[in-house]
């Protein structure tokens, strides 16, 4: 199974080298080479995307700034020139931090972390057990208890899903949608699309059938699934 990936680097010449880096590592498909942070912004709305090499000093909005900005990270390693932004990397989970000039020898063991932690997140075996107050997931060979009053939405990721946490972060395991669903309390929990399941109880904010998280996720109500919510939106209206 290979990688897929995006580079993210406003210097031409250091992007071409980041492009011709990934097309040399077998389990690497570049799917995107952007030039600046809006445009991997772009890509990652319309695209899988399973690992980034991003750039840290770019104008307008930098790597950093960037990979905070988003509510669903994929794996990130960082590229720059300026060695004092490598604490600021470690604190946004980056797997590694390439400072430039790098090598082939230093981006290949980059790489290679990725795709270590990548195999990782696939291989924990399909497992959940629950009650109607908290479940238990297999996440990184470890147990997980997760309160369902703390989940916010559950986002499927084709082999994975991420369970997204009030004020925690994201757990992800190799769920099935369609599992995770017939585990939830009907009563509490609704699929809103193909790839979202939202808690109804957290629910406070619709925009033109999309619901409203924390002010900048946006989970959007598909048209299987309108006529349903639509219900649920009745039967709580007053107005």
């Amino acid at each position: 199974m290979k990688i897929k990936c995006i580079a993210i680097d406003d210097e031409p010449l250091a992007l071409q080298q980041v492009a011709s880096y990934i097309q040399k590592i077998p389990f690497l498909e570049m799917v995107g080479n952007c030039a600046s942070a809006f445009e991997a912004l772009e890509i990652l709305d319309n695209e899988q995307v399973d690992l980034m090499f991003v750039d840290i000093n770019m104008p307008d909005l930098n790597g950093l700034e960037f990979v905070k900005s988003l509510s669903q990270k994929p794996l990130l390693i960082f590229t720059t020139a300026y060695s004092e932004y490598a604490l600021e990397g470690l604190k946004v989970d980056a797997l590694d931090y390439l400072l430039k000039p790098f090598s082939f020898a230093e981006f290949s063991k980059a790489a290679s972390k990725a795709r270590a932690q990548f195999e990782l997140m696939q291989k924990a075996p399909e497992k959940l057990e629950s009650n109607e107050d908290f479940l238990f997931i297999k996440s990184e060979y470890k147990l997980v208890r997760i309160n369902l009053n703390d989940i916010q939405y559950i986002e499927g990721m084709k082999e994975y899903v991420r369970i997204h946490l009030t004020g925690q972060k994201p757990v992800m395991t190799l769920l099935s949608m369609k599992l995770v669903e017939a585990k939830l309390p009907v009563s509490k929990f609704m699929r809103v699309h193909r790839s979202y399941i939202v808690n109804l109880e957290k629910v406070s904010t619709i925009e033109r059938f999309r619901i409203v998280f924390d002010d900048k996720v946006r989970i959007p109500v598909s048209d299987n699934y309108k006529e349903k919510f639509q219900s649920f939106l009745d039967e709580n209206f007053i107005g």
